[in-house]
Formats: C-alpha cells, structure tokens, sequence
C-alpha cells in the first residue's frame, strides 16, 4: 500500500465528488461536514470546483494542509475533526477501500491538478 493516497475530487450537481475505477467508486460525494471541509481547503485553488489534486496519509506529510482526528463511528462510516478548521466531518464507509480500520488520523493537502 502507498504511504501517500491520491484522489481527484470535482464538484458535481453541486456536491463534492470524486471517481476511483481502480476500487470500483464513481462520483462517490463528501456530505454531512465533510463537504464544507474541502470548500475551505480549497477555497484558494482556482477552479477547484472543477477539480484538485488531493493527497492523503494516515502519516503527516511535508505541506499537509488539514489533520482529521477520528472521534466515533456511525452508519458503517466514520466522524472526524479537523482542529485547525474546528468543523467536524463524517467519511462514508468508501473508506474502507482505503483503509482496513478507520485511522486514528488522516492528513491531507489540496492542491491544482497540473501542480
């Protein structure tokens, strides 16, 4: 497995959405939280809507921009904080496609897709 994960989320009738054809997920959405989380870390990027690059660890990274802290499950998906935006957001049980158990932590960082 890579240390690093890599996704290509885009906005879709509205909601945040990505595609992954290697664990079998199309426009699978952020929702409850999760969602308003991404619009503030890319709220820099231009076009993001449109689509960014977005790395993600169970270990912090040079540059990682958010830090999500597990704090329970529920509906087979999984609620995390992100201290430094003081918002709460639920991953869906896609997780699982990433991950055997929900990690204690995730680290992530947005950036432009031809970054």
């Amino acid at each position: 497995m890579n240390a690093i994960l890599v996704l290509f989320p885009y906005k879709y009738e509205g909601m945040w959405v990505f595609d992954d054809p290697a664990v079998d997920l199309r426009r699978e959405p952020f929702v409850s939280g999760m969602d308003s989380i991404i619009s503030d870390v890319v709220r820099d990027i231009p076009d993001a809507d449109k689509g960014f690059r977005l790395l993600f660890s169970t270990m912090p990274f040079p540059g990682y921009m958010a830090k999500l802290e597990w704090r329970r499950e529920e509906y087979g998906g999984n609620w995390y904080f992100c201290p430094q935006l003081k918002k709460e957001g639920w991953l869906c049980p896609a997780l699982f496609k990433y991950f055997d158990t929900a990690p204690p932590e995730l680290y992530a960082k947005a950036e432009p897709k031809g970054a």
